[in-house]
């Protein structure tokens, strides 16, 4: 059975930090490109991060530039997300998603397996 889980989400006050985990079972990341989403209410899922299968490359929506990191474990068959610097706007839920291209779009319909997402919210 395939699964994705998300971790690592919560509450925090802006300027503060998170590390998302995805652990996946069941299957195995090598050869995928990893990306996180995020979809707040009301609004679109959109991409926030993708790094390539061997880790070489990675890709990020220019609002997190410089604030979040990407990275993976192929070992541990487990991508993180790091988050620095929270702002309200990044609220949301999170989720990690595969895709068997080695893409660095946030096209979703690129990505063939998703978790059920970790919710972060970030308030004063």
């Amino acid at each position: 059975q395939v699964q994705f889980v998300e971790s690592g989400g919560g509450s925090v006050q802006p300027g503060g930090s998170l590390r998302l985990s995805c652990a996946v079972s069941g299957f195995s990341v090598d050869g995928y490109s990893i990306g996180w989403f995020r979809q707040a209410p009301g609004t679109k899922r959109e991409g926030v991060a993708c790094i390539s299968s061997s880790g070489s490359a990675s890709n990020y929506v220019d609002s997190v530039l410089g604030r979040f990191t990407i990275s993976r474990d192929n070992a541990k068959n487990t991508v993180y997300l790091q988050m620095n610097d929270l702002k309200p706007e990044d609220t949301g839920v999170y989720y990690c998603a595969a895709s068997p291209v080695n893409t660095m779009r946030f096209v979703i319909d690129l990505y063939h397996y998703w978790g059920q997402g970790t919710q972060v919210t970030v308030s004063s």
